[in-house]
């Protein structure tokens, strides 16, 4: 028998109750919708995912010496070798990103830079410092909204038997990037000021990703003092990434922090020697879902002020 009217309504709610119960049933178990695993995973890219992004619509940065980008390099990319570039030395503290508009306008877009676009950041697993994730920072600095990283860099991309390039870039001009295009992103920096004023709260986690001996007190580059900052929790930059050079599982990464005692609501604040390793570190906190900022004068700058020091020695 057909339902009347009155029953197809009927029907109809339980269906509705039936999906918004389910829908409550995955929120209180703590399941992360649809969405907010793909923001999270969009950060962090397969070659499959850069592939299936159309060339206009990307541009792919490669961050590794000018020579190796000659010798080969993903189709299409453009290469961005030297992070210093876009820094500046003010009062002898080297690093600082420059924040000017007019100079970021002048220099991204002749390179195909346009807000539209998405961004996709690589680099080499072995470099030492791993520029790559300097880079992406410097992107979310500089406003960018689609910005990710190729997960295992270039390594990656030939291991999934993708296609290389010899040759010098061609970039693919986009819209005319303006000043008026760029919105500098002020929650993705840290300050001496704002950490001197927070290392005692609570609310704040800072993390020193240089190496163990930099933390408890030595200076291979030059500071002035040795040491780290006060209340500061020590990770070294590589922990975050397999040997490959690619990330570890979430689990595992949780576990990093877990036995750090590094909470979800708690706001991070990287550094290193001048905001280059903890860029990287930056990255992993992002993908985590964290609030996280870089303090880009990083020791540099903190060794030269009289700001308290801890030091291991």
């Amino acid at each position: 028998m057909k339902p009347d009217s009155t029953s197809g309504v009927r029907i109809l709610s339980r269906k509705i109750r039936v999906n918004i119960l389910l829908i409550m049933g995955l929120f209180l178990s703590g399941v992360h919708s649809p969405q907010s695993l793909a923001s999270r995973v969009e950060l962090l890219m397969t070659p499959a995912m850069v592939s299936a992004i159309p060339e206009y619509q990307r541009v792919v940065v490669d961050t590794r010496p000018s020579w190796k980008f000659l010798l080969s390099h993903i189709p299409g990319a453009i290469n961005l070798a030297d992070w210093q570039e876009f820094t500046h030395t003010l009062n002898g503290v080297k690093g600082l990103l420059k924040d000017d508009k007019g100079f970021i306008a002048e220099k991204l877009g002749p390179l195909g830079f346009s807000p539209e676009k998405t961004i996709v950041v690589y680099g080499e697993p072995n470099d030492p410092w791993r520029t790559d994730g300097r880079f992406f920072w410097m992107f979310e600095r500089y406003g960018f909204e689609k910005v990710a990283l190729l997960d295992g860099g270039l390594a990656s991309w030939k291991r999934a038997g993708k296609e290389t390039q010899r040759g010098r870039q061609h970039p693919t001009p986009g819209l005319k990037l303006t000043p008026d295009n760029i919105n500098l992103n002020n929650h993705t920096i840290a300050d001496k000021a704002l950490i001197s004023n927070n290392f005692l709260e609570d609310k704040f986690t800072i993390i020193d990703n240089r190496t163990r001996k930099e933390f408890e007190g030595a200076t291979p580059y030059g500071s002035p003092r040795g040491g780290h900052i006060p209340n500061a929790i020590h990770i070294h930059w590589p922990e975050f990434f397999q040997a490959d050079g690619s990330l570890k599982t979430l689990p595992a990464l949780n576990s990093l922090l877990n036995e750090n005692g590094i909470r979800p609501n708690q706001e991070i604040i990287v550094y290193c020697t001048g905001g280059v390793r903890s860029a990287m570190a930056y990255f992993v906190f992002r993908y985590l879902g964290y609030k996280v900022r870089n303090y880009d004068g990083s020791w540099w700058d903190w060794s030269q002020t009289s700001f308290p020091v801890e030091a291991n020695k």
